[in-house]
């Protein structure tokens, strides 16, 4: 299946909401699920840290996925943003449909 599933997270709801919907206008994603709060504990430049972040699950397809890893950069504040993407192997055929007419 060409379908993706891609986790992502942000600083804040609002971040999430505006990287959010310009992938769903640009057509990089046909939906994206916004969580949030979401505690996150981490890793960062040698310290162990700790911060409230929202996540965003994106819907798209395996040729919109470069394009829209390289626009969550552009438009993150975060200097390495959390963006991994897991192939959609099963799922209800009409929804898979959805997800590449809306992000065609």
């Amino acid at each position: 299946m060409e379908q993706r599933f891609v986790y992502m997270t942000a600083g804040s709801r609002g971040e999430a909401a505006a990287i959010g919907r310009r992938l769903v206008e640009e057509r990089l994603a046909a939906c994206v699920n916004i969580l949030s709060p979401m505690q996150s504990i981490y890793r960062w430049e040698g310290r162990v840290e700790e911060a409230e972040e929202a996540v965003m699950i994106a819907k798209t397809t395996a040729g919109r996925l470069e394009r829209l890893i390289s626009r969550v950069r552009e438009l993150h504040s975060y200097d390495c943003p959390c963006v991994v993407a897991w192939e959609i192997t099963e799922g209800h055929p009409d929804f898979l449909d959805w997800i590449s007419a809306e992000t065609a």
